[in-house]
């Protein structure tokens, strides 16, 4: 059971992961109804799947005079996939990713019932605007849903069962699968535009996955190699208040030993310590990366 994790029923844990599930399954199913379901968009998945069956299944059912609802098809894909998941995957797949799924079908169809499927915000002629907000809200939702250590379901085990047996990777196929359900939707709709604002929001969710999980950071992780190691390292931790590792490399074209300083800055610090660099040593090398996510002490806390 090494893929499935656990919290003990009732404590803190297990209420934060339970809520989180609760709040991106609204958010995920509010942003399909609101911005993705009403204009035909296909964003892969079970439920761009189930998109295009409501379309075709339109006045087929008497009980469903606009179509099979979205919702349902989507938790009638999942049961399955989840189940053959788990016996081609292992235990991958906990009661979490069950529920998840379960409350963004239910969320979905009780939405739609009460605010309606006729471009209820009125975007028909600003669906640019439309995939944008879709994007982000769907994104928004699925990366609470990840934070729980769940996972979507959907064409999320469908491509984790294809890289079992290919060399591809996992984002790989994703895309992949993601992107044969969008030509789908392509044949259906006979609409060149469905593909193209579906990728769209395909994209948006992605990006907007990152940010939830990881969080908007703005700090900066500095690798220094420098003759006057001591200087700048009394700056850092006199000056800026923070803390760094100093190891030893050696130059590949010199082949002399060069003391290097690694540190985590934020976008201020790390403009005042290049001033103090720029003077103290000319000829300093200094790499500046991105720091997604910082943890530990003087930043987020290891325990979340």
């Amino acid at each position: 059971m090494a893929f499935v994790t656990k919290e003990k029923f009732l404590s803190k844990e297990w209420f934060k992961a339970y809520s989180l599930i609760t709040l991106g399954a609204f958010i995920l199913a509010a942003g399909f109804v609101l911005f993705i379901n009403p204009y035909n968009i296909v964003p892969g998945g079970v439920y761009g799947i189930g998109i295009v069956v409501h379309y075709l299944t339109k006045g087929v059912f008497d009980f469903w005079p606009e179509g099979f609802p979205i919702g349902m098809f989507g938790l009638l894909m999942n049961i399955p996939l989840t189940i053959i998941g788990i016996k081609v995957l292992g235990p991958r797949f906990g009661i979490k990713t069950v529920v998840g799924f379960v409350l963004t079908s239910i969320f979905m169809d009780l939405l739609t019932h009460f605010v309606g499927e006729h471009d209820p915000l009125g975007l028909q002629e600003q669906l640019l605007l439309s995939c944008i907000f879709g994007g982000v809200l769907v994104g928004f939702g699925l990366g609470l849903i990840f934070k729980s250590k769940a996972t979507s379901g959907g064409s999320d085990i469908v491509a984790m069962i294809l890289a079992k047996y290919t060399a591809l990777p996992l984002g790989q196929l994703l895309i992949y699968v993601d992107s044969l359900i969008v030509l789908i939707g392509l044949f259906v709709f006979k609409d060149w535009k469905v593909p193209l604002y579906s990728w769209i929001v395909i994209f948006l969710t992605g990006k907007v996955i990152d940010v939830t999980i990881q969080g908007i950071s703005y700090d900066k992780a500095l690798l220094i190699i420098s003759d006057k190691v001591d200087l700048i390292s009394e700056k850092i931790i006199g000056d800026l208040k923070r803390g760094g590792t100093v190891f030893t490399g050696k130059g590949m074209y010199q082949n002399v030993d060069k003391q290097m300083i690694y540190t985590v800055v934020s976008r201020r610090e790390l403009e005042i310590l290049k001033d103090f660099i720029r003077h103290t040593d000319p000829n300093a090398f200094m790499s500046v990366i991105d720091a997604t996510e910082i943890l530990g002490n003087g930043f987020k806390s290891l325990n979340g």
